[in-house]
């Protein structure tokens, strides 16, 4: 741990800091749209363009740091985040909003994937899981944190967009003053989408369906606690506990996931997130209620990502897992862009109103839930003792955390063996 910290402090604590300025504008604008009198499906085209550019950035972002340099990529991206930030307030008008999103989207996107390129530079197998592991905490530690930092300015003024972008500029002070040595960028070429549906059906299924699930998380939970009338530090409470959940939980169902059928425990955490939604969807109106939806839905989905990664690898053979990662982030990647608007819409219908947030991820999670069912009559488990390792991801990686992810599970899977042949 020690050896982590000392190589990528630098990386960790402006990634925080970057984590902390990403949840507290997309909690802002959610509010503040509210405010300015957005409907409910503009705020959607809102939230959706940041998934957008995200996976517009995933797919551009190696190309431009192979030209110019990961210091470069990093100082630029960073720099339009900032003045998109403080641009928000000063152009409260939907679309502007929505290009705004597209460019952070991107932005951010670009910058994750050259942080976690330098952080995967930084480290070798031996810390590369406790470097994982802090980088994740560190993610959903900003999120959490940025929630609480929407008490320190009225979202109807100027000072609370102004200290997120202030928490930007100040993000990559700490990283480009480093003298960690900047690594050689380089990627697996991915596989088909074809191939990867065809070796790993509920994989991909279920990674699209959980973008769209994360997503609505992410993107409309403020829109939501607006709607409903929550006061401000009730959405931040709200929005946190997501998070809260996801941290919790995640270890506990890794652990399960090495010890029982994989398959099952994606269905069974899947109906347990969807149970979470239809809490939320029929008793809105408590809030105390609402948070212990929060925590389920929030504390189911995230660790699904990771599970369902796990689950394909299964399928794969080591020399394929890292060339998979992109087409299942990619997949994820489509949801997302889809679960806003989707959720946007049934939020203004009036026979859903603002319970179609709870009523659309429901949806989706007792249709992973079916389809897991189904593909259980469509072949056989894999016995427990021929899984591989699994790895703690969230929906926010990109292609770069994710091929880290699968890198590292190779090794420690590969030592294992070792370990068993020479016993």
């Amino acid at each position: 741990m020690k050896q982590v910290l000392s190589s990528a402090w630098a990386l960790l604590l402006g990634m925080g800091l970057l984590m902390v300025g990403n949840g507290l504008q997309g909690t802002l604008l959610g509010v503040r749209g509210e405010i300015e009198g957005f409907s409910t499906f503009q705020m959607s085209i809102v939230m959706s363009a940041y998934f957008l550019g995200f996976l517009g950035g995933s797919k551009l972002a190696p190309e431009m740091i192979r030209r110019v340099g990961h210091v470069r990529v990093f100082a630029a991206l960073a720099s339009f985040i900032s003045a998109v930030m403080i641009l928000y307030p000063a152009f409260a008008d939907p679309i502007a909003w929505a290009l705004g999103r597209v460019i952070i989207g991107f932005c951010f996107s670009g910058v994750y994937v050259t942080a976690e390129s330098w952080l995967n530079n930084a480290s070798d197998n031996e810390n590369r899981g406790k470097a994982l592991s802090l980088y994740m905490i560190v993610q959903m530690a900003g999120v959490v944190t940025a929630q609480a930092m929407m008490l320190l300015g009225d979202p109807a003024g100027y000072e609370t967009f102004v200290l997120a972008s202030v928490l930007i500029s100040v993000s990559f002070a700490p990283i480009l003053l480093s003298i960690s040595p900047t690594p050689a960028f380089e990627t697996t070429k991915p596989m088909s989408l074809k191939r990867l549906m065809e070796t790993s059906p509920l994989g991909c299924v279920g990674m699209f369906l959980m973008g769209g699930v994360f997503s609505a998380q992410f993107g409309m939970s403020a829109v939501y606690g607006a709607k409903i009338g929550m006061s401000v530090p009730q959405i931040s409470g709200f929005i946190a506990t997501f998070y809260v959940g996801a941290v919790v939980l995640q270890y506990p169902l890794g652990w399960m996931s090495d010890r029982m059928d994989r398959r099952a425990l994606v269905l069974m955490v899947a109906a347990g997130g969807g149970v979470g939604a239809l809490l939320g969807m029929v008793f809105g109106g408590q809030y105390g209620l609402l948070l212990v939806s929060a925590f389920l839905v929030g504390g189911m989905t995230n660790p699904l990502y990771s599970l369902l990664i796990a689950y394909t690898n299964d399928y794969l053979e080591p020399d394929d897992m890292a060339a998979a990662s992109g087409g299942l982030v990619f997949i994820n990647g489509l949801g997302a862009i889809a679960g806003p608007l989707i959720t946007g819409w049934l939020m203004g219908q009036g026979v859903f109103g603002p319970a179609g947030f709870f009523l659309f991820m429901a949806v989706l999670l007792f249709t992973l839930m079916g389809y897991g069912i189904y593909r259980t009559t469509q072949r056989p488990a894999i016995p427990v003792e021929d899984y591989g390792t699994i790895t703690p991801m969230y929906p926010t990686s990109t292609p770069v955390a994710v091929e880290f992810a699968q890198e590292y599970a190779i090794e420690t899977d590969q030592e294992a063996q070792d370990e068993s042949d020479a016993a």
